[in-house]
């Protein structure tokens, strides 16, 4: 099968331009009002707050449901065609327009602590039937999600935030452009997370084909966002229009920029910790450990051989679950090889949730920090599950190996903010 060169294509991109919609400090337009996390990252009263700040907000078009009280998987059309109405109005009016060149833009990122991440925004070319694909998923997808996306991308004819993709650029060609530009950004403006962000146009001919010569042989893969790349193939497949054979993505160099992989913890509502334990003594060890705080949960999980993963009851208790017997995880998971069967998540959602009798749909996850996920055990009197984060080298070999792993498995960073640069089909 052939293989499709990796192609990120110049467009016009789509960004605020009505100074009266932001506002102005130290004489430069500043967007942090306007700008919003990834679709997927706030709740219902966190988007529904975004919504409330400022009435041009990204949030107002890529979070639809949250202008009424339905979830993603409920909403009804009318959602989807009020935000394709809004984003429409914000153009007709002046609030959005399209740059005058097509570009690549590079978007940069410092987050609070002092990350730094720069990355190419560009239109990544989708592959063609009978190819290898030079993007490869490294989680697997629900339906419901993608189906949110599609409908919205769909009647907003737009993509409204880009997908992250990481890729092995060994400081080539173009990492080094990205990392060149230093004058005059667009775009520079400090979120409420303490980030700052800065976005500039690469429009020179020769530069673009440089990177493009440079890019056409590599691959990438997806680090976040693969209900929207699903949903980007699925709009392609489903409509007769070549500007679907495009999607909107940022593409970072991790050998340039290595991201930062948080873990995503769970929390299981109303699962008893003391039965879990019993059971979960069936299949592994269980060692408690001292519930002093967070910090001690992650350090032994650090310390010990995957897969393991800390049970914490609503009460304060900790254990440690590791040391799975072998032959309890190749019976769970026959189809898959034995590093993915080591993966924590793995080992959670295919031997203990089973084990509990916890369905899939009842889990709340939790990005990042463990004191959260305790704090919502302690609210919803269940047991929270604390996950070691995977590190980018076993992303990209569960990825060669054409495995997915289990949905929510990585919580790549840092994350590209809402409503820098978007794209328009019309």
């Amino acid at each position: 099968m052939p293989r499709q060169p990796l192609e990120l294509v110049p467009f016009r991109g789509l960004r605020y331009a009505d100074p009266d919609v932001g506002r102005f400090i130290d004489g430069k337009f500043d967007l942090s009002r306007l700008l919003a996390p990834p679709y997927d990252i706030p709740d219902v009263r966190e988007a529904r707050e975004l919504q409330r700040s400022d009435p041009h907000n990204a949030a107002r078009v890529t979070l639809p449901f949250a202008l009424s009280r339905q979830t993603p998987g409920g909403a009804v059309p009318r959602h989807y065609r009020a935000a394709a109405d809004l984003l429409h109005t914000w153009i007709t009016e002046g609030v959005l327009a399209l740059d005058e060149r097509p570009a690549l833009y590079v978007y940069e990122q410092v987050t609070a602590d002092g990350r730094r991440q720069r990355g190419l925004v560009g239109n990544l070319r989708l592959p063609e039937e009978g190819t290898e694909a030079a993007v490869r998923p490294h989680e697997d997808v629900a339906d419901p999600p993608v189906r949110d996306r599609f409908d919205l991308m769909g009647l907003t004819r737009a993509n409204l935030e880009p997908i992250f993709l990481v890729y092995r650029g060994g400081g080539g060609t173009a990492s080094a452009a990205t990392e060149a530009v230093e004058e005059n950004p667009l775009v520079c403006t400090r979120t409420r997370d303490g980030a700052e962000h800065r976005l500039w146009a690469l429009t020179d001919p020769g530069e673009l084909r440089r990177i493009s010569e440079d890019l056409r042989h590599r691959s990438a893969l997806i680090a976040d966002g693969h209900h929207r790349y699903a949903a980007y193939r699925r709009l392609y497949a489903e409509y007769d229009d070549p500007g679907w054979r495009y999607g909107l993505a940022l593409l970072v160099d991790s050998d340039t920029h290595p991201p930062h992989l948080g873990a995503i913890h769970r929390v299981l509502p109303a699962l008893d910790t003391d039965r879990a334990i019993v059971e979960a003594r069936t299949v592994a060890t269980v060692d408690p450990l001292p519930a002093a705080s967070p910090e001690p949960f992650v350090h032994a999980l650090e310390e010990t051989e995957a897969p393991a993963l800390v049970l914490v009851s609503a009460s304060g208790e900790a254990y440690l679950v590791h040391d799975f017997e072998e032959d309890v995880l190749a019976q769970a998971m026959p189809d898959h090889s034995p590093a993915w069967r080591h993966l924590p998540t793995a080992a959670l959602h295919e031997v203990l949730m089973p084990l509990w009798g916890t369905p899939e749909e009842t889990v709340r996850m939790v990005h990042d920090t463990p004191a959260e996920a305790l704090t919502a055990a302690r609210e919803e009197r269940g047991t929270a599950v604390i996950v070691p984060p995977l590190r980018v080298e076993q992303v990209y070999a569960v990825a060669e190996r054409g495995e997915l792993t289990p949905r929510k498995s990585t919580s790549f960073g840092p994350k590209p903010r809402t409503g820098l640069v978007m794209r328009v089909l019309d």
